[in-house]
């Protein structure tokens, strides 16, 4: 049944990628990966699997891949995507050897592609619980691992009705969770290899602030530091401009930067006619940087600069917590910012410590934001405290990626 609704799965994407462009995208992708895999794959190489289901898991999954890189150099790594928003942006990373899809978790797909590539280790990241990939990684004898996750008592996996999916977990060489309440919820269906390590997304935000380099047009755009204060919105969906527009539209003297999670015309059209006091797309500004003159609000249409945007602000704001779920606060709290989110934030550990440690700011509505923003925006003590204490909170969680690389490369 499971491999029978994998295979509808497929025929869905291609149907609906007549319509749809991301489905286009996998569908093609899908397509694609054999040849790349014949073009990349060395027969000789001795490789490690990271698969990451998107763009978010794969930051989570860097800090392993780099360390490998650094520390094992006898292997070659192979990154597989499920999501075209994670393989479109990084599918030329320069720290893999062959970037492609991963494909539908099919039985004779799934032996095709072991055979092909032939790792001696595998590692998913967080979500990934393929159970065909499970089964024959587990029948060949290939160590696989599964890093920074977390299980809630709401999963199948702990439901009466469906705890056979438990199962696939004991598939698993060892599970690396983030938090005690997970490997407790393991220990209840008897999966006893679990260590709790962290999350490695501490250590990818981390290594990130070290090595940012200056966006000079955000530089002059948000003017002389501890004179204009600047917000930074990252990830942000239509859902989350209509809590903070009217507050900006009523403090022309407070700038705001937004990086949108999408920046298709039609949405920058949108986005950029939302604001009174001016708003200007940075691919326009980067050809006349006079248009940034007036303006309170500037648009990041471009992928890549994000985490590093985030030091030119006072006070940030995250997106997706007024809908499908809460994009990375810790890129913007490394920067020792106060960070904003919505509050569909339950499946995500940070959300809650960073609220607990006073850096956190989870809001419910548009009047919730306002009354921060007042607050944080015009009591520079309240500000600067609570910005300290999110970026304690990050510096405290650093570690996870060398305890998990420890565990499966002991010395």
């Amino acid at each position: 049944m499971y491999s029978g609704a994998i295979s509808a799965f497929g025929v869905g994407v291609k149907v609906a990628g007549f319509k749809n462009s991301k489905a286009r995208l996998l569908s093609e992708g899908q397509k694609e990966i054999w040849r790349r895999l014949d073009e990349s794959i060395e027969a000789d190489a001795r490789y490690i699997w990271v698969h990451a289901a998107s763009l978010g898991e794969f930051e989570q999954g860097r800090p392993i891949i780099e360390k490998i890189r650094k520390e094992r150099p006898e292997y070659k790594i192979l990154l597989t995507f499920f999501s075209p928003s994670g393989y479109e942006v990084r599918k030329n990373y320069s720290g893999a050897d062959c970037v492609c899809y991963l494909p539908f978790d099919t039985p004779g797909r799934v032996r095709r592609f072991i055979d092909k590539v032939n790792p001696e280790i595998a590692i998913f990241v967080k979500y990934e619980f393929w159970r065909n990939y499970l089964h024959e990684l587990w029948r060949r004898q290939i160590p696989v691992y599964l890093i920074s996750a977390v299980f809630r008592p709401d999963q199948f996996f702990f439901k009466r009705r469906s705890a056979w999916y438990g199962y696939w977990l004991k598939w698993y060489t060892r599970i690396f969770v983030q938090d005690e309440r997970s490997r407790q919820l393991l220990h209840s269906i008897r999966v006893d290899s679990v260590d709790v390590c962290g999350d490695t997304r501490f250590d990818r935000v981390s290594d990130i602030r070290a090595a940012r380099k200056p966006i000079p047009l955000i530089e002059r755009f948000a003017g002389t530091p501890g004179k204009n204060k600047v917000m930074m919105a990252g990830s942000s969906w239509p859902e989350d401009e209509r809590i903070y527009a009217e507050w900006f539209d009523r403090h022309p003297e407070i700038k705001l930067v937004i990086a949108p999670h999408e920046f298709d015309k039609e949405r920058l059209d949108t986005l950029v006619s939302l604001f009174k006091n001016g708003a200007v797309l940075m691919s326009e500004a980067q050809k006349d940087e006079a248009l940034l003159d007036g303006k309170q609000v500037l648009v990041i249409d471009c992928f890549g600069l994000l985490s590093s945007a985030y030091a030119y602000c006072n006070v940030a704001y995250v997106g997706g917590g007024f809908g499908a779920g809460l994009h990375n606060i810790n890129e913007a709290a490394v920067y020792d910012v106060p960070v904003f989110y919505g509050p569909n934030n339950e499946k995500f550990i940070e959300a809650g410590e960073m609220a607990s440690s006073g850096g956190g700011i989870p809001i419910a509505s548009k009047e919730d934001f306002e009354r921060m923003a007042d607050i944080l925006f015009y009591n520079d003590r309240e500000r600067e405290t609570r910005g300290r204490n999110a970026g304690d909170y990050i510096r405290a969680k650093i570690g996870a990626t060398d305890k998990i690389f420890d565990i499966i490369f002991p010395s």
